[in-house]
């Protein structure tokens, strides 16, 4: 029985020294394996978004350009040490879309509602006591335009542009109550030689300002005035005949 033994023993010895050479064999095997490489396709789309999102900020959701950026960036590996990186910008730009396609949605929406209100809906309250009218911001010297200027200010155009922009043709007009809205502000052409030669589409029309920006024009034909007191209330009807 003991003879077995150490004939067993014996013969498993150089099975052990195979095992152990393979081992150091697929070690060196191992240590040599390459790190993922980083991809030249979401490099330069990653670029690209950067650049379009620094000059239009949110609206480069919308562009046409964001199309091209997004199919360069399905077409980084998945093995790639960018492809993570990758998955994220696609995402930011897909949730990015969805939330300026929205906004845009309801933009268009209050500019349809405003402009289906009929004639007289809009009521310019006066009174008896009106305050002098700000004094209009002289147009400067300089001979080149303002940027974008072309047309004049339109739906969607920042209130704050109309401040100085537009070579100060732009002043405050008397707040307007717009049935079902409330109280607007509103900006109009103003009353210069140099102005109304400039932008001769807006000299019958208000600018009508909601949430910061223009939100359509206003024919002043289409705006009811209604005389009132001072305290608020309606003026006195008078008689016609005297």
């Amino acid at each position: 029985m003991s003879v077995r033994t150490l004939v067993l023993r014996a013969s498993l010895r150089p099975l052990v020294g195979v095992v152990s050479a393979v081992l150091l064999t697929l070690a060196p095997t191992a240590c040599r394996r390459e790190p993922p490489a980083p991809s030249a396709e979401y490099e330069e789309a990653a670029r690209r978004f950067r650049e379009l999102y620094a000059q239009k900020l949110d609206e480069a959701f919308l562009d046409p350009q964001v199309g091209e950026i997004e199919a360069q960036l399905q077409r980084v590996p998945a093995d790639s040490l960018d492809a993570e990186g990758a998955r994220e910008l696609l995402q930011r730009i897909k949730d990015g879309r969805q939330r300026m396609a929205a906004v845009a949605n309801e933009r268009d929406e209050a500019v349809a509602s405003a402009r289906e209100l009929p004639p007289g809906s809009y009521t310019a309250p006066s009174t008896e006591e009106q305050a002098p009218p700000a004094a209009p911001v002289e147009a400067p010297d300089a001979g080149a335009p303002d940027a974008g200027a072309g047309g004049g200010p339109q739906a969607g155009t920042a209130a704050s542009e109309l401040v100085a922009g537009f070579r100060g043709c732009f002043q405050r007009g008397t707040p307007i109550d717009v049935q079902g809205r409330g109280m607007r502000e509103t900006w109009q052409l103003a009353d210069r030689t140099a102005c109304r030669l400039e932008y001769p589409q807006h000299q019958d029309s208000f600018l009508l300002i909601e949430e910061g920006k223009v939100l359509t024009l206003l024919p002043k034909s289409a705006v009811q005035t209604v005389p009132v007191t001072p305290d608020g209330g309606p003026a006195p009807a008078t008689d016609a005949g005297r």
